[in-house]
Order: C-alpha cells, then structure tokens, then sequence
C-alpha cells in the first residue's frame, strides 16, 4: 500500500515540490495502479509461451559519418559560463 510518506520520498528523489492536495492524489493514483498491477499478476500464465519478440524484428544500422567536426572553440563559444577550458555548471546538491 502507497502512503503520503512514499509520495513525499519519490518526490524528494524526483525533486518536486507537491501541495498537501497533490500529495493525497498522487497517493490514491499510485495506489490505484499497484491495485491493477495485483490484479493482472492473479492471471494465470502458466501455459503462456514466454516471448522475447512479439514480431520479426531486423535492425536497421548505417555507418555513423562525421560531416562535421566542431574544434574546441567553437563548442566553447555556446557555454554560458567556462572554467579551465570546461563548461562550468551549477553545482547540484
């Protein structure tokens, strides 16, 4: 069973911010797909024939091509802020 807590843990994870209604809906959503989740783990599959494919399945490959090399430069020129000769980011705690 899904509690307010875990919805407050997953979005501490996901780093959202959720109001008390939000909280209480997303609570009932996820507990409501568990519920389903349940349910079809109740169908017996025990004469099913596992697949890994549902279809013939050919991949398609190319030759990777390099049209274009960018020099450092020009990479350089798109950040908004450089250290040392690298992007400089905020940092994320």
């Amino acid at each position: 069973m899904i509690t307010v807590k875990d919805v407050e843990h997953v979005a501490k994870l996901a780093r959202l911010e959720l109001t008390e209604e939000e909280k209480e809906l997303y609570t009932k959503q996820l507990g409501d797909v568990l519920k389903y989740v349940d349910q079809m783990n109740e169908v017996d599959t025990s004469n099913v024939k596992p697949m890994c494919q549902v279809i013939d399945f050919v991949n398609v490959m190319r030759e990777d091509k390099v049209y274009y090399e960018q020099t450092k430069e020009e990479l350089m020129a798109n950040a908004p802020d450089e250290e040392n000769g690298f992007f400089k980011v905020p940092k994320i705690n």
